[in-house]
């Protein structure tokens, strides 16, 4: 039971600050709406604006692995394409992940394996 509970309060802990870093990126990368919930995996936008105005008590292990993917998207693509790297998840990719469509296109389709995927692609770059 002491593990349920420390898992509980480490998600609680984590809430906040995660939701502040992932809607901070959604805006470096000009995310509508639709796409934030696509990428949380949310079906209710009035989730989404309470989650905005911090009304959530503690984030579920899914939204926090989305959101950990997010922001290891946005940190690697800091450190590889730092002039062009909020542009870069709305431009095309031939990379065979991508075929041809975005790394956004591929981060919306509301699978968290696509986040994995687009995280893999970039930390693949970094090396």
């Amino acid at each position: 039971m002491a593990t349920a509970l420390a898992k509980t309060i480490d998600r609680k802990d984590l809430t906040g600050p995660a939701l502040r870093t992932f809607f901070n990126i959604a805006e470096a990368w000009k995310l509508s709406e639709s796409e934030q919930m696509a990428v949380l995996g949310l079906d209710s936008r009035s989730t989404l604006h309470n989650w905005k105005r911090g009304e959530v008590a503690a984030l579920s292990k899914d939204a926090l692995e989305r959101i950990s993917y997010v922001m290891g998207i946005y940190k690697g693509l800091q450190i590889l394409v730092p002039q062009t790297a909020d542009e870069w998840v709305r431009k095309p990719n031939k990379a065979k992940s991508f075929a041809g469509k975005s790394a956004l296109d591929r981060m919306v389709s509301g699978n968290v394996s696509d986040l994995y995927v687009v995280r893999q692609y970039i930390d693949g770059q970094r090396g």
